[in-house]
């Protein structure tokens, strides 16, 4: 087949790129269902996207994408199952009632992929985070597939090598073909040991909807809706858990914001100049009555009702300066407490600034410029150029918002940073990043 023609289509690649991100979880959850195997699933969906990129430029982008591409991995699926049967016929000369199975096993093949996926998102969330995977293996497999993550975006959450999670993912695939995971929700406990790594993951993944990490776009809401979609679930499926109802209470407040996230160009806006106006209130009243629900089963000190409880804080708050910034700080230290991070510290330091001042802040953030696992890390040079703004600091404040600035890989972010650092010749700015 051709190879596309990309320059007479300028825009396709970016829309193909964009329907795999909302797709692509969904056909490997599906092709797990029917292959139990999440490594040829990936393969399976990984043809079907070069399919796309060779047809759609000259065909164009099919009413039904994600149809489109499900039909495409399910007929390569078929062609695999079918050859592999045929190779095991020769090896071992199998008789007529082995062709009367084969035959069985292909038409079932056929019409599996035609079914609801159901929960199959969920089920794909648990095979990934299998015990026999570590904690870091399954945190990674279930970004890569659930959400469509590359190696390099994966990396950058986790603030560690690229080359480390790259490993990670393919040992982790192999490991779970080996094993023969078998591809359902867990129960018992079982599922209450799989538990907390897939909250993990399902808010690593809302994160990078929330934030993305790289690209073009400050926002993925895609990624959010799956996050959110899968939260509601397990919270239907774990009702006394109370980190479920914590985590779910977390997203649905911060995905809240979305619409005022953004201007009419997709350019950030930060918290404090957000129209509150836009807030959806129907997410924030869920998140709500998820925290109290949480509460309510004796889980308010967990790390996700906990951080939940700080969104709460500026949902309920009519303007940024009516904030309870005192509570705020609080609450980043009662999380601090229960599970140590530089970057609770680092949000720590920024609502310290707000309740007693930059000076404050700075101080703060001046004792976690040694930390390691900072040192790529953009919001670091970002919140200290902030504080050294707002003191007056403009040649140490530009110097921080270029490091920044070069540090992300996301073009919206470093555009913010960018602006900032031009900004450093003029007034003073009261926005915290």
């Amino acid at each position: 087949m051709a190879s596309p023609d990309l320059h007479r289509n300028p825009d396709i690649h970016r829309t193909i790129d964009a329907v795999w991100r909302i797709e692509s979880a969904r056909i490997i959850a599906s092709l797990t269902r029917i292959t139990r195997d999440v490594g040829v699933s990936e393969e399976l969906a990984q043809d079907a996207l070069v399919a796309a990129l060779e047809q759609w430029p000259a065909s164009g982008v099919p009413e039904k994408p994600g149809a489109w591409l499900m039909a495409i991995a399910k007929n390569r699926a078929i062609d695999r199952f079918r050859h592999n049967k045929l190779r095991e016929r020769k090896h071992q000369e199998l008789g007529r009632e082995l062709k009367t199975q084969q035959d069985a096993a292909v038409t079932e093949f056929e019409l599996a992929g035609d079914d609801d996926i159901g929960d199959d998102l969920l089920r794909l969330v648990f095979i990934s985070c299998h015990p026999v995977l570590s904690t870091e293996a399954r945190v990674a497999l279930t970004l890569r597939l659930l959400g469509g993550l590359t190696t390099q975006e994966i990396s950058r959450a986790f603030l560690t090598p690229e080359p480390t999670i790259a490993q990670r993912i393919v040992r982790a695939k192999r490991t779970l073909s080996e094993a023969r995971v078998p591809f359902e929700v867990p129960r018992g406990l079982d599922r209450a040991a799989r538990l907390s790594s897939v909250l993990e993951v399902i808010y690593l993944i809302f994160n990078e909807g929330y934030s993305a990490t790289a690209g073009d776009d400050w926002l993925r809401p895609a990624l959010c809706d799956d996050a959110l979609r899968v939260g509601r679930i397990l919270a239907e499926l774990a009702p006394q858990e109370s980190e479920v109802h914590g985590l779910l209470a977390l997203m649905e407040i911060q995905a809240s914001r979305s619409k005022a996230r953004v201007d009419a160009n997709g350019e950030p806006i930060l918290l404090l100049d957000q129209d509150r106006a836009q807030w959806d209130q129907l997410l924030i009243h869920r998140g709500l009555d998820a925290l109290a629900r949480a509460e309510n089963l004796g889980g308010a000190g967990g790390p996700y009702a906990l951080q939940a409880a700080i969104a709460a804080c500026h949902a309920r708050a009519p303007s940024g300066e009516e904030t309870d910034w005192a509570r705020i700080v609080a609450l980043y230290g009662s999380l601090g407490q229960l599970s140590a991070s530089p970057i609770v510290e680092l949000n720590r330091a920024v609502a310290v600034a707000m309740a007693s001042g930059p000076a404050a802040g700075l101080a703060l953030v001046e004792e976690l410029m040694a930390e390691p696992s900072l040192k790529s890390y953009h919001l670091l040079p970002s919140v200290r150029g902030d504080f050294l703004f707002k003191l007056g600091r403009l040649d140490e404040a530009r110097v921080e918002f270029e490091r920044a600035a070069a540090l992300t890989q996301n073009a919206r972010e470093q555009k913010l940073l960018t602006d900032r650092a031009l900004a450093c010749g003029g007034s003073p700015s009261s926005n915290p990043i």
